[in-house]
């Protein structure tokens, strides 16, 4: 077979898209942007395409991390470069291949529907890891449109109508009524099509399913605008299941945790956030209030520094007295430390010049921060930072001292 025939022939994925093994022979390896890679005589295994994901798998014991078409050959890149030539058992990660082809074939079947139902032209397709999205070619679709839709969908997967693949020559293609938003650029040979039954005929040439019953079920999530279309958010299959065990979980987690039952659990949620909100707003009035009486105590200290640790304030209290103390007339300095968490042995801390006197407070913040083998920065009157160990505070006090000393000695001479 030569190499372009092998590039065209039509691979196991195509032929059986519910083989999970194959024996075949690796004939070419090497490597692509470091990336290592085997090209196969046959492969069950899905390159990207179409809005599908590439599968995964493997061949024999190396793992097989993505699959793409480059320069007229499929590469399968391999998680190891040591992959030899010749007989190999490709495997299939069934549960990806599964849940890709119930995607898919929803994708199909909600296009169909959507264009059948209301006329809205689907112009592309993602197939993510959570959910898919398809975008329509329409401005806006209400709530009630929505759910017409998705019960028109879920009617077909309950008709369980078979769904076929066939290759077709390009002159019966085009006799064919065919959605299909054109065939690639330079495209020749036979066009592949996905038909369900008296329902759709598309171009695709993707894996899937053999009846809409085994989508099992279609979700539509939402939507948004976009580029003067709609994006459709949604999910089918087992995605449904997964995506509602965990709403259950965490819904009976927040029944335990707010004391309501589901169908009270928004009201009592506002209740208690609007309770915080007033909580928030009734702390956040006493602390400055605190802050004041604080940092009045400060101010009326004697000496050139003054000091004092908050156990369990956050730095935004620090940072409050900080800035009224430098609002003060007091001639000299405070050292205000805290440890938001009780019994943990960092610190947070802020250094604050009076506005009794004109102190750079940065080099002044920085011998604290290095007494205490921490980190900080600031400007004009006030610095604040972080240390890990409390162990400094003593030195850092003794550094604000002797700073000040030389401070007043160099304003009396």
């Amino acid at each position: 077979m030569s190499a372009e025939e092998h590039a065209f022939h039509i691979k196991a994925y195509e032929r059986e898209p519910y083989r999970r093994e194959l024996a075949t022979n690796v004939v070419r390896i090497g490597e692509e942007d470091g990336r290592p890679y085997a090209v196969l005589d046959d492969s069950i295994l899905y390159p990207e395409g179409g809005g599908q994901p590439a599968d995964h798998g493997r061949l024999d014991d190396v793992r097989v991390l993505d699959v793409q078409r480059r320069d007229g050959e499929i590469r399968h890149y391999v998680d190891s470069k040591t992959i030899p030539a010749g007989p190999v058992t490709v495997e299939l990660d069934w549960q990806r291949r599964y849940d890709h082809m119930q995607q898919h074939t929803a994708q199909h079947l909600l296009t169909a529907v959507a264009d059948a139902e209301y006329g809205w032209e689907t112009t592309s397709f993602h197939l993510q890891n959570e959910i898919c999205d398809i975008e329509l070619a329409t401005a806006a679709i209400h709530a009630g449109q929505l759910g017409k839709l998705e019960e028109a969908v879920n009617a077909e997967i309950r008709a369980a109508r078979p769904i076929t693949a066939r290759r077709v020559s390009r002159e019966e293609y085009e006799s064919l009524d065919v959605r299909s938003r054109g065939l690639p650029e330079g495209h020749s040979g036979d066009v592949r099509l996905v038909e369900i039954t008296d329902l759709d005929i598309t171009t695709c040439g993707g894996t899937h399913l053999e009846s809409t019953a085994e989508i099992e079920t279609l979700k539509l999530l939402g939507t948004e605008s976009l580029r003067g279309g709609t994006r459709l958010f949604w999910l089918a299959g087992s995605r449904v299941r997964h995506r509602l065990a965990r709403h259950e979980s965490r819904n009976a987690e927040l029944r335990q945790v707010v004391g309501a039952g589901d169908d009270d659990l928004a009201h009592v949620v506002r209740q208690k956030l609007s309770q915080l909100k007033d909580v928030t707003r009734q702390t956040k009035l006493l602390q400055g209030r605190l802050a004041d009486a604080v940092a009045a105590g400060l101010a009326s200290r004697p000496g050139r520094v003054v000091e004092d640790h908050y156990e369990g304030a956050s730095m935004d209290f620090l940072q409050q007295i900080g800035r009224r103390f430098c609002a003060s007339e007091h001639p000299g300095v405070a050292l205000l430390t805290a440890a938001e968490d009780k019994g943990h042995a960092g610190l947070t801390f802020v250094v604050a010049v009076g506005g009794g006197q004109d102190i750079d407070v940065q080099p002044l913040g920085t011998r604290v921060a290095e007494a205490l083998g921490g980190r900080g920065g600031g400007k004009g009157r006030i610095y604040q930072g972080k240390a890990p160990l409390a162990d400094g505070r003593d030195e850092a006090l003794a550094a604000l001292a002797q700073f000040s000393e030389k401070e007043a000695d160099h304003a009396s001479s």
